[in-house]
């Protein structure tokens, strides 16, 4: 069962390659540039509050035994409840966003939304019996980042950062770092190679995307 208490102690990490290529399937949980403007509310209890709560969601999704398709919209739920899904999105599409009609944009929010689910969700069953500590949680410019330290069966602890904004109007996550690699960079590489593979066709992408994961 992944269980979520409070710690500030930092172990040693490894570099795990298989748990690495699991948490580059998210990302999100994909770098991102700095989100403008100024956090008003949001401070580091909330910010705390709202990973814990996504933690949460995630284990119970994990412990439902459910498995393919229904996983995956279990995990398509968490993300657009916890993320700032339209940001994440936008960042990974990256300069052909500016040109993308609005219409475009919404089609590859929504692929993109359950491509990253799927991603998830083909990986995540390898956290049952796994727990996550909430450490602490700093203001970072315009945004916070909440430390957590995750802990696998028979593989040592490692840190996940999470980036936390309420500049869409509401606290959500925008960007998950683990042991320094920044997922949203990530995937926006992934998705760029994407692109140019279609020779910059957006709707061709979109296409795939619905597919892919």
């Amino acid at each position: 069962m992944l269980t979520l208490t409070s710690s500030s102690n930092e172990r040693g990490l490894s570099r795990a390659g298989g748990r690495r290529a699991f948490l580059r399937g998210g990302a999100a949980l994909a770098a991102t540039a700095m989100l403008p403007g100024a956090a008003f509310a949001l401070n580091d209890t909330q910010a705390r509050a709202l990973i814990g709560k996504a933690v949460d969601d995630v284990n119970s999704a994990i412990d439902s035994g459910k498995t393919g398709p229904a996983l995956y919209a279990l995990f398509e739920s968490i993300f657009v409840k916890y993320a700032d899904v339209p940001t994440i999105a936008r960042s990974a599409l990256g300069v052909a966003s500016r040109s993308a009609s609005p219409a475009q944009m919404a089609a590859f929010t929504t692929a993109f939304r359950g491509y990253i689910s799927r991603k998830y969700g083909k990986r995540f069953r390898e956290f049952i019996g796994a727990r996550f500590e909430v450490a602490e949680a700093r203001q970072v410019k315009t945004f916070y980042e909440v430390k957590t330290v995750a802990y696998l069966r028979g593989q040592s602890p490692f840190e996940v950062l999470w980036q936390v904004s309420d500049k869409s109007g509401k606290d959500l996550f925008f960007n998950i770092i683990i042991e320094g690699v920044n997922m949203l960079a990530a995937e926006r590489t992934e998705i760029g190679s994407m692109l140019d593979a279609r020779r910059g066709d957006v709707n061709a992408l979109i296409a795939d995307l619905k597919t892919a994961g």
